[in-house]
């Protein structure tokens, strides 16, 4: 009996010991690979949930659609929806043919998906877009409905191989940027108007509630395209999108969402082709951007909005995307406040002359924010206007931007990038005294045709690491 019992006791504390031991090694393991950041991109990617729905269809025409491109079918939409998602979700087909519509709310487990040849036409009367809490360059506020928009909502998609379409041109909403280059002449009211934007931007640095910052008609702040609002599980797949007013795929607050195979085709101002914004675990692959500002813009709010929200956008993944016009690649800031982390971009092709950057980083002493941890790796770049790689912390629009938070740009590597044009530097790195730019590392990186090596002001620990500029070495710069 006490011989049995002490077999009992020894079998304890064999399997105690060895799950201790096992732990270790876990422990051990995790840290190991946690030490590779591309491995924490697998688990990243690997963690995003998928979407599921119902095999249901809801056709728009059984709910009195109509495919002539002229009448007005946002009543139709909407029937289709709620009744879609009052059974449990499932498909809300919109079948080949032009419907023009307002405002597009989805509701959860909803897939809004486009034949292939279907066309939806977004209306240009700003009344088709009611007031709801959405946000404008980084701050948030009432105003126009984006074209289409889902808050708060879980298991949502906007799928298939039609056209979305915003009708923005030089005669409607890119009128109210006030830009000379998008039919804006003086007299025509404008954003810039100091009763409009800046009136917003004066509300959030005052600490107004956002439902009482109330802009829409006669305020000329364009609405966002697409925009996922606090929403999670999301999936945008396939669709062609062009002539945005504004942004265009906005996902702000949202949590595990999936951009693939999506085509953006817009170069009005500030078209943006997509803007993760206070968002995690964000894949956006296999699309192609084509825009009028930055193809990839990664967002954190704008100065005190932000740091009010206090909201890190992370984990956001670049794969096998192709970018052409824009001013620049994949971007961060310059609505940054919150601060930016984890951005992993991979497998890329970049190549315009009307392409301004591949890789760019822009904020200021108002934006301030944390900005670290950035992985870049098989980048093909044909050509860029003024650089290959930029980090910049005076960066500057709509008059002085300079406040009392300094900002922290540091831990950006680029990894296995050709280029064959490089513009004017290879890298333009400008920190302040007391907060250089720090720990850049280019590894395995060929600049061709480039004018001059970089332009460097306070900048701690740039590696070159087998990178040849020119055909020339270039070594590193420790200090």
């Amino acid at each position: 009996m006490i011989a049995n019992k002490m077999v009992t006791f020894k079998k304890i504390l064999f399997l105690a010991a060895f799950g201790l031991f096992t732990v270790s090694c876990a422990k051990h393991s995790t840290s190991s690979s946690s030490d590779n950041p591309w491995e924490k991109m697998d688990l990243v990617v690997k963690s995003i949930p998928q979407t599921h729905f119902e095999n249901k269809v809801y056709s728009i025409n059984d709910f009195g659609a109509v495919a002539d491109g002229k009448t007005l079918n946002t009543l139709a939409f909407q029937k289709a929806i709620q009744e879609c998602a009052a059974n449990g979700g499932g498909q809300v087909l919109v079948p080949n043919g032009k419907y023009l519509t307002g405002a597009i709310h989805l509701e959860s487990n909803v897939n809004l998906h486009l034949d292939d040849h279907a066309e939806i036409l977004f209306s240009l009367n700003p009344k088709d877009y009611p007031i709801v809490h959405t946000s404008f360059e980084g701050t948030e506020l009432m105003n126009f409905s984006p074209l289409i928009y889902a808050k708060n909502k879980t298991n949502i998609a906007v799928t298939g191989k039609g056209t979305l379409n915003g009708q923005a041109d030089s005669t409607n909403w890119w009128i109210w940027s006030g830009g000379k280059d998008y039919g804006w002449k003086k007299g025509i009211p404008s954003q810039n108007d100091p009763t409009n934007r800046e009136v917003l931007v004066d509300m959030a640095e005052k600490g107004v509630p956002v439902s009482e910052r109330v802009f829409g008609e006669g305020r000329y702040l364009r609405p966002n395209f697409i925009e996922f609002f606090e929403c999670n599980t999301a999936l945008i797949k396939d669709v062609k999108i062009i002539n945005s007013p504004f942004w265009i795929l906005h996902p702000i607050k949202t949590n595990n969402m999936i951009i693939d195979g999506v085509t953006v085709n817009s170069h009005g101002p500030n078209n943006d082709g997509c803007d993760p914004e206070y968002s995690q675990n964000i894949l956006i692959k296999n699309c192609t951007f084509n825009t009028g500002d930055d193809c990839i813009a990664i967002k954190a709010g704008r100065d005190g909005d932000g740091r009010r929200v206090a909201i890190p956008s992370k984990n956001i993944i670049v794969q096998n995307c192709k970018m052409i016009d824009g001013h620049g690649g994949v971007v961060i800031g310059s609505e940054i406040s919150a601060g930016v982390n984890n951005v992993f971009v991979e497998n890329c092709v970049m190549d315009s002359p009307h392409l301004d950057r591949a890789i760019r980083i822009k904020t200021n002493s108002k934006r301030g924010g944390v900005i670290e941890d950035i992985y870049v790796r098989n980048l093909e770049v044909g050509t860029v206007k003024e650089c290959v790689l930029k980090l910049n912390m005076f960066y500057n629009v709509y008059g002085s931007q300079t406040g009392n938070f300094v900002p922290v740009i540091r831990n950006v590597s680029l990894e296995n990038v050709t280029v064959k044009n490089g513009g004017k530097y290879s890298v333009w790195a400008e920190g302040y005294k007391e907060s250089p730019v720090e720990n850049i590392t280019l590894k395995n990186v060929k600049i061709q045709k480039v004018d001059s090596v970089y332009l460097l002001k306070n900048v701690k620990n740039i590696n070159f690491i087998n990178t040849y500029i020119n055909e020339k070495k270039v070594a590193s710069i420790k200090n």
